[in-house]
Formats: structure tokens, C-alpha cells, sequence
């Protein structure tokens, strides 16, 4: 397992940890490292590339799309 040491940390944040800990049970190396499970440990869900894409438009004020008419689809070919 890795260790790391965080230096500089401010008093009030530490304090609010040592509290965190004690309402959970846990010691404060503990509570860091599930505070890390739950934010870093998690997949980055996938992008929305709908979203992506209609944020990129909308700077140009979005885009008409004329769709063409769809046709009634074709009978298979029959293979006998």
C-alpha cells in the first residue's frame, strides 16, 4: 500500500476532519482515506456527447438540421 503526507494543511480543515472521524467512528487516517474512496475512487461517469455537442452549437446560436423524409423500410431478401 502507498502512504502520502500532506503538508500545509489548514488548522480549521484538520479540525473539521478530527471531527468528521470522531462522528464516524474512525481514527483521521481513516476518515481521509474513505473521504478519497468516495470522491476519487469512482469511475468519472461517461460524457454526454449530446450535451457536449449541443453545448459547442450554442455559442453560434444552434443548428437547423433539415431532416429528409424517411421511407418505408425494404422487404429482406429471402435466401431459398
Amino acid at each position: 500500500m502507498a502512504s502520502i503526507t500532506i503538508r500545509n494543511l489548514d488548522d480549521g480543515l484538520k479540525r473539521r476532519l478530527r471531527i468528521r472521524a470522531a462522528e464516524h467512528g474512525r481514527s483521521m487516517e481513516e476518515e481521509a482515506r474513505e473521504i478519497l474512496r468516495q470522491v476519487v475512487g469512482k469511475p468519472a461517469p461517461p460524457a454526454n456527447l449530446v450535451a457536449a455537442i449541443r453545448a459547442r452549437v450554442a455559442v453560434f446560436g444552434g443548428a437547423d438540421i433539415d431532416l429528409p423524409s424517411r421511407e418505408p423500410m425494404r422487404e429482406p431478401p429471402t435466401l431459398d
